[in-house]
């Protein structure tokens, strides 16, 4: 046998090892590429901690495969416990050749017995053949997605077979996988786009599909705490808004309020509370229009605690452009809904009247906040950027004035 042809007997084992600890751990939900020298590391870890715990749980929770040649040299290529997988980075560039080759080969097969099946008018044993091939493809397409999440194919193909199939536990395969994905790539556009295609296939007709909606919300904050700006993440977030009742949207609401606080130089999370905030807006002023004007009320307490909130964050964090910009949506939502036809009070209720009942009264308000977030003679930066904000900020709203009285005019 040539130096090549065992090269490639090398790789296809190595893929079978892959594909093998992948199908006996279903619940692996981290995958992460480790150099060869961290291995011996984690061998020693395992090891202390396998000491420590009883020999059945050892054999049951640290499955670790070494190849037989490695084995010799006590090298290891693939390390999985506790549902964590490494992959040896010595072995990355043999095991994608290996893997794509696998499944464009098994891809050709799938697509010659799919079409010999319509021309045969869906023969039986051509549909085996079909049913066989599609399991191969997707073993392989999941260690090739893994390997490269890119691989557009992978994912297509993937789609055309779980749709064929039609069965909640593949889709939900399926966001178990991109997750997976995304433990390691968390801006993979691929990945997130599957997501969704999962997400829009079974929303008509899963019964824990709000269930869902809470784990995606929950799933992107995780990752945005480890992957900062992580713009495709939130884009991902601020989609399942659409899906959300009312009681959802108030409940994403008071839920990333927390998150927001600690992240104020983040404007991802801000925009999500914009479209939250809009949402809510929307679904309130239809239920308006079909019942009574009486739940106006609901909107203006969500759009006063937000100004307030976000007021107390201008205060305490000096200089963070994300919260000004966060305060030029509110504002504009508070004149857009309250104070162009503020003299209409069968449309808006009695305590925004109240409370602000023209443009000059929101604009002192405005004014008030101005002087007490800046500081004189201050040459700190942050205070500076401070300073360029809120008066960026003034001069916009005398400018939205302009614009408002000529509307009216």
């Amino acid at each position: 046998m040539s130096e090549e042809s065992h090269s490639k007997v090398e790789a296809m084992d190595l893929l079978r090892q892959l594909e093998d600890i992948l199908e006996s751990d279903a619940l692996i939900d981290e995958l992460g590429f480790i150099h060869p020298s961290q291995f011996s590391l984690l061998k020693e870890e395992s090891d202390i901690s396998s000491n420590l715990s009883d020999e059945a749980i050892h054999q049951s929770a640290d499955r670790v495969v070494i190849s037989e040649e490695s084995s010799k040299q006590d090298n290891l290529y693939f390390w999985n416990r506790d549902h964590k997988l490494g992959i040896s980075t010595h072995v990355l560039l043999p095991l994608y050749r290996a893997a794509k080759h696998a499944f464009m080969t098994t891809f050709k097969q799938y697509r010659m017995c799919d079409n010999q099946s319509d021309k045969d008018g869906m023969c039986l044993p051509a549909f085996s053949s079909c049913d066989h091939l599609e399991s191969i493809l997707m073993r392989h397409s999941k260690s090739l997605l893994l390997l490269s999440c890119d691989f557009m194919t992978a994912w297509n193909c993937r789609k055309l077979i779980v749709s064929k199939k039609k069965k909640l536990s593949m889709f939900v395969d399926e966001l178990l996988l991109s997750e997976l994905v995304l433990s390691y790539s968390p801006k993979s556009e691929q990945a997130w786009n599957h997501r969704r295609w999962v997400i829009k296939s079974i929303s008509a007709n899963c019964s824990n599909f709000k269930e869902i909606l809470g784990k995606e919300s929950e799933l992107v904050e995780k990752i945005a705490e480890s992957s900062k700006m992580n713009y495709r993440a939130w884009n991902h977030r601020c989609w399942l808004i659409s899906y959300m009742t009312n009681k959802q949207v108030l409940y994403e609401l008071k839920k990333s309020r927390s998150w927001a606080a600690l992240h104020v130089a983040d404007n991802c999370c801000f925009h999500y509370r914009r479209r939250l905030l809009l949402k809510f807006m929307e679904n309130q002023n239809s239920v308006e229009e079909t019942i009574s004007c009486g739940h106006n009320a609901d909107i203006v307490q969500a759009l006063k605690d937000e100004l307030d909130w976000n007021e107390a964050l201008i205060k305490r964090y000096v200089g963070r452009e994300a919260l000004w910009l966060h305060r030029r949506f509110l504002s504009m939502c508070w004149i857009n809904n309250f104070l162009l036809d503020s003299g209409d009070a069968s449309y808006h209720s009695k305590e925004a009247i109240s409370m602000h009942h023209d443009f000059g009264t929101f604009l002192r308000n405005e004014l008030c906040l101005l002087h007490s977030s800046t500081f004189v003679d201050d040459d700190f930066v942050d205070v500076q950027a401070q300073a360029v904000y809120s008066a960026s900020y003034i001069l916009w709203l005398k400018v939205r004035n302009i614009s408002t009285r000529k509307f009216i005019l």
